[in-house]
């Protein structure tokens, strides 16, 4: 399977990894963090020295109970680094984490090559439109409610599977319309899901996206993992790793990872315990 960024095709015979760049003051894990161009570079060198394959800028938390920032806002924190680590890293895949169709244009006229929307289309019509203009490759999330409500007591009417599946299906319908064929699948652990939901959607993740479409983890030091162990955010990298490591065995091709190195261990892992019978 091959995605085409940029007219550059990826192979994602094995799986690929895409390292996180939040450039917000208030994000669950690494918020405030990077609050210089030094500090981004710095950051971006590390996630591509350690074998990222894309770096996802997020400029807007999305994290449980956050309220959104202005669009200009927004603007604001990403497009200087953007125009900065393209101009240092002149090969690089950047994903712009934004579900404002205006903020995804700018940052795709300075270079990025993927769009990371985590309300699937819902927050922004123009969003479609946009996409079938650019054509480039759309990670298409699944999220109840939104941030700032998203985990109050989220309910399916249905098992888990089959509603996200049915807004998969539905969403990837209006996107061919629109001429979009590079569709990866987020099924979005963390964005209105339970715990039990959360492990539901793991355990049976082989069964998402009736297997046309690749599917991204964005599971890294999220609460799932804080909240059954009773451990910080920072304590949480090696139950990060497991979790990977059974999202890989279920078909994941695309890890959003904060931490790059020990990542790049859990598919070399599995890959091997894969090919060697």
């Amino acid at each position: 399977m091959t995605i085409n960024c940029a007219g550059s095709l990826l192979h994602l015979k094995e799986p690929k990894i895409m390292g996180i760049v939040n450039l917000t003051p208030d994000s669950f894990y690494d918020g405030g963090k990077l609050n210089s161009e030094a500090s981004i570079l710095k950051h971006v060198e590390n996630l591509l020295n350690e074998g990222s394959d894309f770096i996802d800028i997020g400029g807007c938390s999305t994290r449980p109970k956050s309220k959104f920032i202005t669009e200009k806002e927004e603007i604001k924190r990403v497009i200087k680094p953007i125009r900065a680590i393209i101009r240092n890293f002149p090969n690089i895949r950047i994903s712009i984490d934004t579900f404002r169709s205006e903020v995804a244009r700018i940052a795709v006229e300075e270079g990025v090559v993927m769009i990371n929307d985590i309300s699937g289309g819902k927050l922004d019509n123009n969003m479609f439109p946009l996409l079938g203009k650019l054509k480039i490759p759309y990670i298409l999330n699944h999220m109840k409610g939104i941030p700032e409500n998203m985990q109050e007591n989220p309910y399916y009417e249905n098992n888990v599977i089959t509603e996200i599946n049915n807004f998969f299906s539905k969403k990837i319908f209006h996107l061919k319309k629109n001429g979009i064929q590079d569709i990866i699948l987020d099924p979005g652990f963390g964005f209105g899901k339970t715990l039990e939901q959360n492990f539901q959607l793991l355990k049976y993740l082989s069964l998402l996206g009736f297997q046309d479409h690749l599917i991204l983890i964005g599971i890294s030091r999220k609460s799932m993992i804080k909240h059954l162990l009773q451990i910080s955010y920072e304590e949480s990298l090696n139950a990060t790793s497991v979790i990977h490591t059974i999202a890989l065995l279920n078909g994941s091709k695309l890890l959003r990872v904060h931490d790059v190195k020990k990542a790049v261990e859990c598919i070399k892992l599995v890959q091997y315990y894969r090919n060697i019978f």
